[in-house]
């Protein structure tokens, strides 16, 4: 329902925002920082290399730092559906960037402002206002956050029955008590649903 509303009622790439961080759980400050050579349109991956770091929200002033561990170096393979929606956005920036010209600040940023400081990164707090507004359109529950979609593809892929070593990796992580807690939680009641239905299985056959 969230995505649905963003594709509908979503400004500029909202849609695309939501969208990777819903299918892949990176971080939203991993997101900010990609670049259109982190893509590899033929392989479908995502790769992330970097962090984006702005805590006074000033556009101009940014800084692209290494990710949290070495382990957050990585690469995501990503469904068609994101590379696609990757390719309509950077025909509609390579758009932008043709009308604008040099005023544009050319940096290769996938999630570019297209208004004022044209073409340096969005700030992070955007993302956050624009998922606020979002969730209040779709009537839901306004307290989630971009790191909410992170725990979300967490459950999702515990309960498609990736392992956890591979969610850990997949999310950059080496420890992380949180995600352990979601996986720990998705697969016991997996494994208790499984328990029911092959009670009722035996109770059929009687």
């Amino acid at each position: 329902m969230f995505l649905e509303t963003a594709k509908q009622y979503g400004l500029e790439h909202d849609y695309l925002v939501f969208l990777i961080l819903a299918y892949t759980g990176i971080r939203v400050g991993e997101l900010v920082a990609l670049k259109w050579k982190d893509i590899n349109f033929k392989n479908h991956t995502i790769r992330i290399t970097k962090t984006y770091y702005n805590p006074n929200n000033n556009a101009v002033e940014y800084q692209l730092l290494p990710p949290k561990t070495r382990k957050s170096r990585r690469e995501i393979v990503v469904s068609e559906e994101v590379i696609k929606a990757l390719n309509e956005h950077k025909k509609f920036q390579n758009k932008v960037i043709e009308q604008i010209g040099n005023s544009y600040y050319n940096k290769d940023f996938i999630f570019a402002k297209m208004e004022r400081h044209f073409g340096y990164p969005i700030v992070i707090k955007n993302v956050r206002d624009r998922m606020k507004r979002l969730l209040r359109i779709a009537n839901l529950n306004e307290e989630l956050t971009p790191h909410s979609l992170r725990h979300t593809h967490t459950s999702l892929l515990a309960e498609a029955g990736v392992s956890l070593e591979q969610i850990m990796d997949r999310l950059g992580h080496t420890d992380d008590k949180i995600t352990k807690n979601v996986y720990l939680h998705v697969t016991k009641e997996m494994k208790k649903e499984a328990s029911q239905k092959f009670s009722e299985l035996m109770r059929s056959l009687r």
